[in-house]
């Protein structure tokens, strides 16, 4: 374990979701967030992103942390190694989540009775693919107290959003400027049994954990918009943000199963080395003119967020080794 740093370092966060393997996709985004943080000297947290139970695969959550030690990464606080921010695992930290939701019930949030997929879907980090239409505010009428007024009838917790220009910075995609309400609509921030959302959750973790910088795919672009709102609404100071293209499959879409096995675990089977990996990843993004191999340390003498591709990576080989 690294030895604590000045409070003034960057903070940043490694969040695998234990709903699968990890795959190559995944890693490349993995490695950027290292990069980012660790090329400054700062601070990383591990953070098992596992809510989502129905989709939560039984050992997935410890594969991925040996996938990430496979890839050469580290971090500082974590649920193996522990830390000053724990648990680092958020179905242990579904009190602090209720605690959050209450605070809301008291001013931004109304139940919503529209449909059951949203509540079950609520749990989930979204995906470009799966936004889905805009929440035309049908059971935007009612205020939180209703709630008591519909029994035992299922509802969610809907966060009323904003109706003005939300403007960020974005460290990768460049600025960025949403009308939350108008483009992406009130949101999902629990349900009516006291379990949240993704999006209410991760502004939790990040809060508590003193997260500083989040780097992640650029898929979750419109979720950022409902997080600096919660942000404004707790009147926390948000992180600031980097969305790196995803690696995509010969269809256009975020690479999935449907474009074959591309398992971090089935690489290590077959015998590709991590740097063989890292050197391809490093490649896709501009860091590197080569695929030649290189560790992750390797890559921390000339790094640049800055020279990281704005472009997705077509994956369409299925040895490129």
């Amino acid at each position: 374990m690294l030895e604590p740093l000045p409070a003034n370092k960057p903070v940043g966060r490694l969040a695998p979701s234990p709903t699968g393997a990890q795959h190559i996709g995944n890693a490349r985004t993995y490695l950027l967030a290292w990069l980012s943080i660790r090329w400054r000297g700062g601070r990383l947290i591990l953070r098992i992103e596992d809510i989502d139970s129905p989709r939560v695969k039984a050992g997935a959550a410890q594969q991925a942390i040996d996938d990430l030690h496979w890839l050469g990464l580290d971090w500082d606080e974590g649920p193996d190694i522990g830390g000053p921010h724990a648990p680092y695992v958020q179905t242990e930290r579904i009190e602090s989540y209720r605690e959050a939701l209450s605070r809301l019930q008291f001013a931004r949030v109304y139940p919503c009775t529209c449909t059951r997929s949203d509540i079950e879907a609520a749990a989930s980090a979204p995906h470009v693919e799966h936004e889905g239409a805009i929440y035309p505010g049908t059971c935007a009428g009612r205020s939180a107290l209703d709630a008591v007024k519909l029994g035992d009838q299922p509802f969610a917790w809907r966060f009323r959003t904003t109706d003005q220009v939300i403007e960020f910075d974005d460290r990768v995609a460049g600025p960025q400027r949403v009308n939350v309400r108008r483009e992406l609509g009130d949101f999902v921030v629990g349900k009516m049994d006291g379990s949240v959302a993704y999006q209410l959750a991760v502004v939790c973790d990040d809060h508590a954990m003193g997260v500083t910088e989040v780097l992640r795919g650029d898929d979750l672009l419109p979720s950022t918009f409902r997080q600096l709102e919660l942000y404004a609404e707790f009147d926390w100071t948000p992180p600031t943000f980097a969305h790196v293209p995803l690696v995509v499959g010969p269809d256009g879409r975020r690479l999935a199963k449907r474009h074959g096995d591309t398992r971090l675990a089935t690489l290590r089977q077959q015998g590709v080395s991590a740097e063989r990996l890292i050197g391809l990843l490093a490649w896709s993004c501009g860091l590197r003119p080569t695929r030649e191999p290189v560790t992750a340390r390797e890559l921390l003498v000339d790094f640049d967020l800055s020279r990281v591709s704005r472009e997705r990576f077509l994956f369409t080989e299925p040895r490129p080794w």
